[in-house]
C-alpha cells in the first residue's frame, strides 16, 4: 500500500447525501491536523482525548454550515476539565482548506488521568457559536452536558436548538503506522435528517429524553422516522477502522454503509490547522485598559506578555504602546506625532 493511497482522504471532511432517505451527512478524518492541534500543548492523554472528539465534532459541522467565517464549540463545566474551545474558520476562497484550532484548561491537581473524560467535566454547558462575520449578529445555542459523552451532547443540541435529528459516529485515538511514531487519528460520520420544508421543525408536545432534551425520535415519524432509523442501523455497523484505518478511502466506506441507500457524494474539503492570532488583536483585547490597568499587567522586566491559548504564540509589548492611553505606537513613535 502505497503512502498516496494511505493518506487519500486524510484530513477531509467528505459531504454526502442519502438520495433514498431525504438523509445529508458528512464522513470525516483528521490526522496531520489533529496532530498539530495537540502538539502545541502538553496535555494529559485524558484530555487529549476528549480535545480530539470536539475537534472532529467541529470539523464537522463546520462544513455542515455555509459559514462565511468562523463556528466555534466550546465545553465548560466545574469539574477538573474545565474548558474545551474549539475554532473552525471556512475556507477565504473556493478551493482552500479549511482552518481548525482547538485548546483545553485543567485543574493537573484534581484530574484522574487514569479515569474518563467526560465526567471529569461536571456540571456545565455545550455551546455552539456562529460568527458570520462584519455587519451580522453571532448566534449562540446552549445544550446542558448530558448524555454520557460530548458527541452525545453534540447531537442532543441539534435536536433541542435546531429540531434536526442528527447523529455521530467517531473513532479518535494513537495509532502507529508501519514506519512512522505514533500519533492521534481521528474519523468519523455525521447524519442528519433534513425536512423536506423549513430547516426548523417545532417538535411536538412532550417527548423528551430522561434528561428532558428532546431526540430524534421526538422529531420524526412516519416514513421520514422509518428512514432515519435504518439510516441509523446501517451506520451501527460501521467498524472503527474502518473509521480511522488508512486503508479505507471514505466513498468505500459509504459504499459499503449506505449502497441500498443511494449515497451520492460531493466535493471534498481540506481541513488544516491554522490559527488567526496576531499582536495587532492581542494590542486591540487591551485596548480597553488604562494605564493603571497595563501598569498591572507589567511584568518586572517592563514588559506586558501575552500567549495564545490555541498555538502557545508568546507576544511582548511596551506597555507605553497598550490602552486607551497608550503613549508610543507599535513602532515606538509618540502618539501624538502621528495625531499631527
Amino acid at each position: 500500500m502505497s503512502t498516496l493511497s494511505q493518506i487519500a482522504w486524510d484530513d477531509t471532511v467528505l459531504p454526502f447525501q442519502l438520495d433514498r432517505s431525504d438523509i445529508r451527512g458528512r464522513v470525516a478524518r483528521l490526522d496531520g491536523v489533529l496532530e498539530e492541534v495537540l502538539k502545541q500543548h502538553d496535555y494529559p492523554t485524558v484530555v487529549e482525548a476528549l480535545v480530539a472528539e470536539v475537534a472532529l465534532l467541529t470539523a464537522m459541522i463546520g462544513q455542515t454550515i455555509k459559514l462565511r467565517w468562523k463556528l466555534s464549540l466550546q465545553v465548560r463545566g466545574d469539574g477538573p476539565i474545565r474548558i474545551i474551545a474549539t475554532d473552525y474558520y471556512a475556507p477565504a476562497a473556493e478551493g482552500e482548506p479549511a482552518r481548525i484550532r482547538a485548546w483545553a484548561s485543567f485543574d493537573k491537581e484534581r484530574l484522574d488521568e487514569a479515569g474518563d473524560g467526560f465526567p471529569q467535566i461536571g456540571k456545565g454547558y455545550f455551546a455552539v457559536l456562529m460568527d458570520q462575520g462584519e455587519g451580522t449578529t453571532p448566534y449562540q445555542g446552549i445544550t446542558p452536558l448530558a448524555g454520557g459523552s460530548l458527541t452525545a451532547c453534540a447531537q442532543a443540541y441539534f435536536a433541542q436548538s435546531e429540531q434536526l435529528p442528527t447523529r455521530f459516529q467517531l473513532a479518535y485515538g494513537r495509532a502507529t503506522l508501519p514506519g512512522q511514531s505514533e500519533a492521534w487519528r481521528a474519523g468519523g460520520v455525521m447524519l442528519q435528517h433534513m425536512p423536506p420544508a423549513s430547516p426548523l421543525r417545532a417538535p411536538e408536545e412532550g417527548g423528551a429524553d430522561s434528561e428532558g432534551l428532546l431526540t430524534a425520535e421526538d422529531i420524526l415519524d412516519g416514513e421520514e422516522g422509518e428512514n432515519w432509523n435504518r439510516a441509523n442501523i446501517l451506520l451501527d455497523t460501521v467498524e472503527e477502522i474502518e473509521l480511522i484505518g488508512p486503508r479505507i478511502h471514505a466513498t468505500d466506506l459509504l459504499v459499503r454503509l449506505f449502497h441500498e441507500e443511494q449515497p451520492r457524494v460531493f466535493d471534498p474539503q481540506r481541513v488544516e490547522f491554522g490559527c488567526t492570532c496576531s499582536a495587532d488583536k492581542v494590542r486591540n483585547s487591551l485596548s480597553i485598559y488604562s494605564a493603571k490597568d497595563i501598569t498591572h499587567m507589567t511584568t518586572e522586566d517592563g514588559i506586558v506578555t501575552a500567549d495564545c491559548q490555541f498555538c502557545g504564540a508568546h507576544y511582548e509589548f511596551d506597555p507605553q504602546t497598550l490602552g486607551f492611553e497608550a503613549t508610543k505606537n507599535p513602532d515606538g513613535t509618540p502618539v501624538e506625532a502621528k495625531d499631527e
